[in-house]
């Protein structure tokens, strides 16, 4: 399956935790922690989860089905959005989530450029419908 956006994340957690930890950051300079909090890293994670499992649940899925998991998907990263006050999923994790969730479709065996087409969409536009993060 696609890697979790929230394995970089808590890289980059980690990251600049060690750099702290040697000296090489200075504090004032440090903040990604704040952006990426633990709960937050945990809550997304949880999302992610149930979508890979209702992706393998599916077996010769109709548009319907794939567009019903992704609409599932994104509401909820909706919600955990709202319960970080909007600011969960800034730019380039907005990217990287909607690349996770491309990734995971292709990876089940769903040509999303053709599932998009059928919709007059974009390939890049699968989220849009539902996403507010």
């Amino acid at each position: 399956m696609a890697t979790r956006p929230t394995v970089y994340w808590r890289q980059i957690v980690a990251d600049e935790a060690r750099q702290l930890a040697s000296g090489e950051l200075d504090p004032e300079c440090a903040g990604i922690a704040e952006l990426f909090p633990e709960s937050m890293l945990v809550r997304t994670d949880q999302v992610l989860r149930r979508f890979e499992a209702d992706l393998a649940a599916l077996n010769s899925p109709s548009d319907e089905d794939v567009f019903r998991a992704i609409k599932q998907v994104v509401r909820t990263l909706n919600e955990v959005n709202e319960e970080y006050d909007h600011a969960a999923y800034e730019t380039g994790e907005r990217e990287q989530l909607c690349d996770y969730i491309d990734k995971s479709l292709t990876e089940t065996g769903v040509d999303v450029e053709a599932l998009a087409a059928r919709r007059g969409l974009k390939r890049y536009e699968i989220t849009d419908e539902w996403r507010e993060w």
